[in-house]
Order: structure tokens, then C-alpha cells, then sequence
């Protein structure tokens, strides 16, 4: 069952603290944040773009090394600062034309809980907290910020065909 819904997903959507990054917070003297990202995790983020499938980020915080990121990698949609990410999601549902059965989000703690419960697939990292792995469809084999995000987007470019043809590229 679960791969005809990856079958399905035009659009996977990401939360940033826990998913995309392992969810700590560095601090400088000089007041700077600053965010670790897993390089292949941006890697499966272009294979899904060369795959027509597009990406956005619903997070509640704001960073510049995330929107710094974000450009790097090209994600379609990049909503930060957000309280409500249900509100996001409708927006969305809404700009797009995707049903919510087309759209996958990754998420790792409570406040993405409203989200996880709305769209087609949801999706827990490995280390997410327990109730949100009670109402994730798949549960990650990685942590957050650990190649998690690669690890989905591979699991959706094989269910709908397109993986072996985006890695010849390299082989």
C-alpha cells in the first residue's frame, strides 16, 4: 500500500530542525546561527527535482543559513517563521492545485503533527518523537539530519520509476 501512495507524490515537503538538519542549534559569539546539513540529502533533493517532483520547506523557525541552503538546492516553496503549518499546507493545496493525497512531509516532532495527519504520506525520521512516529505512515531508517531526507527521496523516485535512469548519470 504504501508504495502506490509514493507512487502518487508530486510534492514532498520538509520540516528543517530534526529533518533536514539532526535538530541542534549552534549559536556564535557573534550572534550568528548556524545549521549542519547532510550533503546527500541535498543530492536526493536535485535527483527529485530532475525527477519533476517538487520540494518545499514549512519550518518554524527562520535562519539565513537555511534560506542559504534552500537557494543552493532549489526548493520550489520555503515558508519559515511559521506557527501554524496547517494554514501553510491549505495555502499550498490551494496555489498548486495538488490534492493532499499527492503531497508526502517529513516531519520530527509535535508541532508537525497537524500536517502529518493531513497529507497523502507521512513520513517520521528515525528519531522523531514517538507520537509523531504513531501517526507516520513510514518511519525513517536514519535520523534526522543524518541522510534522512535522501533516504525518502529515493524511496519515491523508486516506487515511480525514475531512480535507475537518474543514476546512470554516474554510473
Amino acid at each position: 500500500m504504501t508504495t502506490s501512495r509514493l507512487q502518487k507524490i508530486r510534492l514532498l515537503l520538509l520540516d528543517v530542525d530534526g529533518v533536514l538538519t539532526d535538530g541542534s542549534i549552534i549559536y556564535t559569539d557573534n550572534q550568528t546561527e548556524t545549521k549542519v546539513f547532510h550533503a546527500r540529502d541535498g543530492l536526493g533533493i536535485k535527483m527529485l527535482h530532475q525527477g519533476g517532483i517538487k520540494t518545499g520547506i514549512i519550518t518554524g523557525r527562520s535562519s539565513p543559513a537555511l534560506l542559504r541552503r534552500c537557494r543552493e538546492l532549489g526548493f520550489d516553496m520555503v515558508f519559515d517563521g511559521i506557527q501554524d503549518k496547517l494554514e501553510v499546507l491549505d495555502q499550498i493545496v490551494s496555489d498548486t492545485g495538488y490534492n493532499t493525497n499527492e503531497i508526502a512531509f517529513i516531519g520530527d516532532d509535535l508541532p508537525d503533527l497537524p500536517l502529518l495527519k493531513k497529507v497523502g504520506l507521512a513520513i517520521a525520521v528515525a528519531d522523531a518523537n514517538r507520537l509523531v512516529c504513531q501517526h507516520a505512515d513510514i518511519i525513517t531508517v536514519t535520523g534526522g539530519g543524518r541522510g534522512a531526507v535522501r533516504e525518502v527521496c529515493e524511496m519515491i523516485l523508486k516506487a515511480q520509476g525514475i531512480w535507475e535512469k537518474l543514476v546512470e548519470q554516474w554510473i
